[in-house]
Order: structure tokens, then sequence, then C-alpha cells
């Protein structure tokens, strides 16, 4: 899993709908999730650390929480399906753990409500990220298609070599 931290809301340039976006911490990928305008809207809000005269949905939610002891521990966008994410909240109540199934833009505007963290299946990244440093992805690639010419079959080879009459292998 990687954890990620919301970059920001944005709006799709054809489509006009506010996508949530994402960022791991070396901030070399992101991914954008399609939201809600209500929950652009709260995310927003989280983010700028507004308090509504009333509680809206999420506060409400994060209120119950609180009252019940139970911590947000993290969140887990866990699955890309059909182009739908899916997301669980880990709740703790003392010694009690539980995953309950919720909508990635519901979970992230509470975890930013909660200062949980926010995290990501690997394959859901290389699946729906996009590249935000892409110098830095081509330098890796460079490095990585140097370090594979220089390898030679020997250096896959483990050889043993026996002691002087100890008993002992030595590695070499």
């Amino acid at each position: 899993m990687i954890e990620m931290k919301v970059a920001g809301i944005a709006l799709d340039a054809a489509t006009r709908s506010p996508i949530v976006l994402l960022r791991d911490a070396g901030d070399r990928r992101a991914l954008p999730i399609y939201i809600g305008q209500d929950q652009a809207r709260s995310i927003i809000s989280a983010l700028e650390s507004q308090k509504p005269p009333r509680p809206l949905t999420h506060d409400l939610m994060v209120n119950i929480l609180e009252e019940y002891e139970i911590s947000l521990d993290r969140i887990i966008i866990h699955t890309l399906q059909d182009n739908t994410f899916y997301a669980v909240l880990k709740l703790r109540h003392g010694e009690v753990v539980k995953e309950i199934d919720a909508r990635p833009s519901d979970a992230i505007a509470l975890a930013l409500r909660t200062n949980s963290p926010i995290w990501v299946m690997e394959e859901v990244v290389a699946d729906a990220s996009i590249p935000v440093d892409r110098e830095a992805d081509e330098a890796e690639r460079q490095a990585f298609r140097d370090f594979v010419s220089n390898i030679s079959p020997e250096d896959f080879i483990q050889r043993k070599e026996f002691g002087s009459g100890s008993g002992e292998v030595q590695e070499s």
C-alpha cells in the first residue's frame, strides 16, 4: 500500500466534474478520482478547516465516532473496477477493528476531518495514477536500464568454496 495525501480538488475540463487529486509522498504519482459536487464541497471545507454553523453529513459522522470513542485508523482505497474506485474505513473501538465499505470521496472527507492516513493499494496506483515528475521517472528508468545492461549471468551464480579442513563452507 502507498500512503497518499490530498493535493486538492480540480475540475475536469470537458465535463466540469470535480476530481479529488491524491499524491504520493514523493510527489511522483497522482491519483485522480472523479467525485460528486457535494463531496467536493465537503473535502474543500475540510482542507480549508471551515466549520459550518451546524454539522454537515461528514461532520455529523465524525461527531458520532467521537461520541462512541471510535477512531478512524485509516482509509484504504483498495480496488478499481469498471472505472469505479472502492474504499473501506478501518475503524477501531478499543481492541475491536472493523472495516466498513465506503465511497472513496466520503472516506477521504472523513480522513481529512480526523487526520487519518489515506492508503491506496499499489495495484490501484499502478492502474489509475498519472506521473507527476516525468524527469524523475525517466531517471529511474535509465538507472534501471544501466543496471540491467551491466549484469552478467555470473552475477547470479553463488559460488561455494570449501575451507581448509575446517568443514565450514565459505561464500565468495
